[in-house]
């Protein structure tokens, strides 16, 4: 029988072959071996590579010393203090540091209220500090110490002083006590008191300006004191301050700024709608002060 001619319509000429090569006489695809053998040698070496660079950087990781402590975020402490205080873990390796322990030691500083320790490879140890904000000043053991909205009290520093030169005081504070890191703090009660208190007043328009001291008393008396009058200002200790104080703007800019600062002895605020002095004398105060 002759050989058949290539025709290129009927594709391969050759007797016996496929007309693809890429499929087997039967039609299925045809199977390449070699290629998958190539593919699984390079997964193993990939995977090889990955597990020798995973052991040294295990391996170098564990002998990183720590060779410095960098502190952030320090205002009212010294930052040279805190890196002091941990200097005893400069050169020791990073994995045997406990951060835990750490941060133990710097909270004991007063006007930290906490401390993110973070460990860095190239062998810094990084300690971010956030401070107590104090609102305001004390005398209490013939110390000034100052007061933070927790109630913590704090020693005084030339630093304190330099931020916060112009805080107001508050004075009756009676009740006192010793936390496990070390430092003091008012009673819960009168805590509250204060923070309620200086919250209402850094949202006033100008009482801010005129009010020098707090004074904390018992049976629903405690009283405000300004820079220019003698009088007390009686807020009480249930709370509502804002509203208070919005009526001891109101009743000095009315009443006060009129007939001088020396009339009154006391002025008690505690009363809706009304204002009373210590003459018996009520005074109608309007809710809102007119524009």
């Amino acid at each position: 029988m002759p050989d058949r001619g290539f025709d290129p319509e009927e594709g391969s000429s050759v007797p016996g072959l496929p007309d693809n090569p890429a499929f087997g006489r039967d039609g299925a695809p045809a199977r390449h071996s070699g290629g998958w053998k190539l593919l699984f040698l390079v997964f193993i070496l990939v995977a090889g590579a990955l597990g020798g660079l995973a052991y040294f950087a295990g391996k170098w990781k564990q002998e990183v010393e720590v060779r410095e402590i960098l502190v952030d975020g320090a205002t009212l402490v010294p930052a040279g203090d805190i890196a002091n205080a941990l200097k005893s873990w400069r050169g020791r390796y990073m994995q045997e540091i406990d951060t835990d322990e750490l941060r133990r030691r710097v909270l004991h500083f007063p006007y930290v209220s906490d401390a993110l320790l973070q460990k860095e490879m190239n062998g810094v140890l990084r300690v971010r500090l956030s401070e107590r904000v104090p609102i305001a000043r004390t005398i209490l053991y013939g110390k000034i110490l100052y007061i933070d909205r927790e109630g913590i009290l704090l020693p005084e520093n030339s630093r304190i002083r330099a931020f916060y030169p112009m805080l107001p005081s508050v004075s009756g504070i009676s009740r006192v006590r010793n936390m496990p890191n070390g430092l003091q703090c008012i009673d819960r009660e009168q805590a509250r008191l204060i923070e309620d208190f200086f919250s209402a007043l850094g949202e006033t328009e100008y009482a801010s300006l005129l009010i020098s001291e707090f004074h904390l008393a018992d049976n629903n008396m405690s009283y405000c004191l300004t820079h220019q009058a003698p009088a007390r200002f009686i807020l009480g200790n249930d709370g509502n301050f804002k509203e208070k104080l919005k009526k001891f703007e109101i009743f000095w800019q009315k009443v006060v700024s009129k007939k001088g600062f020396d009339v009154y002895l006391a002025v008690d605020l505690r009363f809706r709608e009304r204002v009373f002095t210590t003459d018996t004398v009520a005074v109608k105060v309007p809710l809102q002060v007119s524009p």
